[in-house]
């Protein structure tokens, strides 16, 4: 079942896009990165026995993270 603070996940998954965007791959596929690290939080974390809640809950959690990621990215730029 899905708790409150498996939402964690999301500053993991944002940590971890964060990585990947310093080591240097496209701006374009950092999004997509997103959804992957959800859907395999999701599948094997949060929900192992129940693949469909799996995916729903991976798919909200990149996605998540992928807004979470870009909306703080808009906000700092624009500050500077």
């Amino acid at each position: 079942m899905f708790e409150v603070y498996d939402v964690a996940l999301i500053a993991l998954i944002v940590g971890l896009v964060e990585i990947l965007k310093t080591a240097g791959l496209p701006k374009r596929w950092l999004p997509i990165a997103s959804v992957l690290f959800g859907l395999a939080g999701g599948i094997f974390y949060v929900s192992p026995g129940d693949l469909k809640s799996g995916i729903i809950i991976g798919l909200i959690l990149g996605l998540s993270a992928s807004g979470l990621y870009s909306g703080s990215k808009n906000i700092v730029v624009r500050k500077k």
